[in-house]
């Protein structure tokens, strides 16, 4: 069941702005967050700046402890489960000239289907 929850108008603020950098709803960003500190709270050892490095691409996730490595692969996999708003331009533009528009699970170009 769906909650209410009042917050400042500056973490709301904050909170806008970085689900619109990251391509998630508000409150997928405030989930996100969530689940980001749990984890710290959770650990000991934890270091945000591994996953952010990792993340970014000049850190290994190899060298991520167990439990940075479960908050980066829910980052990562949120980060490309949805698509940019680039890459929904890329799409509509492909299915507007009738070129593929991505791959099947057996790896064959999807072309769009055309009104009749």
């Amino acid at each position: 069941m769906a909650q209410s929850v009042k917050l400042a108008d500056d973490v709301m603020s904050v909170v806008r702005r970085e689900s619109g950098l990251q391509s998630r709803s508000v409150a997928g960003q405030i989930t996100h967050w969530i689940n980001i500190g749990r984890a710290i709270e959770k650990s000991s050892a934890f270091d945000y700046q591994h996953i952010n490095a990792a993340l970014a691409g000049t850190l290994s996730p190899d060298d991520l402890s167990a439990q940075e490595q479960e908050v980066w692969f829910e980052q990562f996999a949120d980060d490309v489960a949805a698509p940019t708003p680039q890459e929904e331009a890329f799409f509509a533009a492909r299915r507007q000239l009738g070129r593929g528009v991505g791959l099947s699970d057996k790896g064959e170009l999807i072309y769009p289907e055309v009104a009749a």
